[in-house]
């Protein structure tokens, strides 16, 4: 792979810590969310990180491949929800969804263009074979 750019984040602390990147941009609190044990502190968690980090890349991922293909949208929007648990063999496991929603295509053409945007998506990449990640197409006012 050639490197075009490279991300770096410091974490310290762990879940009730802290992460900063390196050039400032992001500086955040973390706390473990109540529904895993913690406090319920007012600050974001890696789930939610990794949420609007595979949102926003997958929703680029999907223009990306309608600009390839000559398609026209008038909107596309990228809810994710990343879930965490325990595996059976131990440790944790998370699982994805993404719910995509795009106008100005009909169903079919909407959900072939999010099924060639996951095949493009650098996160669907990483993660493929790992984490169960469900796909979900509705079409959108534009």
């Amino acid at each position: 792979m050639k490197t075009l750019y490279t991300a770096q984040v410091l974490a310290k602390g762990g879940r009730d810590g802290h992460v900063r990147s390196e050039d400032g941009i992001l500086d955040l609190p973390l706390s473990l969310p109540k529904a895993l044990g913690g406090p319920g502190k007012a600050a974001t968690n890696p789930e939610q990180l990794f949420a609007a980090g595979y949102a926003a890349c997958f929703e680029n991922a999907v223009l990306h491949v309608a600009r390839g293909q000559g398609q026209k949208l008038k909107a596309t929007e990228v809810h994710a929800s990343v879930s965490i648990g325990p595996r059976v063999d131990g440790g944790f496991a998370l699982s994805v969804s993404l719910v995509v929603g795009i106008a100005g295509l009909d169903l079919d053409a909407a959900e072939q263009l999010v099924a060639n945007a996951h095949q493009v998506c650098p996160y669907s990449h990483a993660v493929r074979g790992n984490i169960d990640v469900k796909l979900e197409t509705r079409i959108i006012e534009g």
